[in-house]
């Protein structure tokens, strides 16, 4: 059991990339962190890396009895929950729309856009129980957005719609709940070194040289530069902060002009 002060988070898709720094991140702040994947093995491998003190748990995110079970089982062990991650994910189909499968696409918004829905009712439902205090929060969520929220990517139907979906579930929560005490907001990466990213590359879905060129600051972001500032939206040093998206994209959406504009990579900071 966490010592009384011990503040608790899940992340989803915990495993690897974005997931897992923020995870760490989270244990760097004090928290006792739940780490929910798909791969329950890599979760408990994971949680036992952290501490004995971290639990690992199998979950599949766009399944209801899955999310219930691993709700209840974070309650178990700990008792409470202070802060949720929404970060599971998978990569949609590649092509032209015409040749996509319906599957598949289906099953993209399954995971990110019914996934973020169905772990955010299950701990909300937990914190909208626990003893309410004057001027405290009752907890925090944090869900992953991306550039594709507010961007156009060409083919990449199911993702960009299901992370636009989660960027308007974040303002609608985040609305209801904000006087019962819980912050709901969410972080828009750009493109990040993970293993999801590294597979668009090897199926030359993306052109990492070009995305390079394309980014203000030219390069793709760190997983531990995403869980900086999700950990920070988590944290109460965001006690003011609700509905909001924050942009961590090296700059990438809020560049408008030509890119013969930006400095060759040589020149570009690192």
């Amino acid at each position: 059991m966490q010592q009384q002060n011990e503040a608790v988070a899940i992340v989803t898709g915990a495993a690897d990339g974005i997931g897992w720094a923020t995870a760490q991140r989270l244990v760097a702040d004090g928290y006792c962190v739940a780490l929910l994947d798909l791969r329950g093995a890599a979760a408990q491998a994971r949680a036992t890396e952290l501490g004995a003190q971290h639990l690992g748990v199998a979950c599949d995110v766009s399944s209801e009895a899955s999310v219930q079970a691993a709700v209840a089982a974070v309650l178990a062990r700990f008792g409470r929950i202070d802060a949720l991650v929404n970060n599971a994910g998978i990569g949609d189909q590649t092509g032209p729309t015409v040749a996509q499968n319906v599957a598949a696409f289906d099953r993209v918004l399954a995971v990110h856009l019914r996934g973020t829905f169905l772990m955010s009712q299950a701990v909300a439902h937990v914190m909208l129980q626990a003893q309410a205090k004057p001027g405290q929060a009752r907890g925090a969520i944090v869900n992953l957005g991306s550039i594709a929220s507010s961007i156009g990517l060409p083919s990449r139907n199911a993702y960009s719609a299901a992370k636009a979906g989660v960027l308007g579930m974040t303002r609608a929560m985040a609305s209801e709940w904000a006087r019962a005490g819980i912050r709901v907001n969410a972080v828009a990466p750009g493109y990040v070194r993970t293993a999801m990213v590294a597979e668009l590359e090897r199926q030359a879905a993306i052109d990492a040289k070009g995305i390079a060129h394309r980014t203000p600051l030219g390069r793709m972001a760190e997983p531990a530069e995403i869980a900086e500032a999700i950990v920070f939206l988590a944290s109460p040093r965001a006690s003011y902060i609700t509905g909001a998206v924050l942009p961590v994209d090296g700059g990438w959406t809020a560049f408008g002009a030509t890119e013969s504009v930006l400095p060759a990579l040589a020149q570009a900071v690192t």
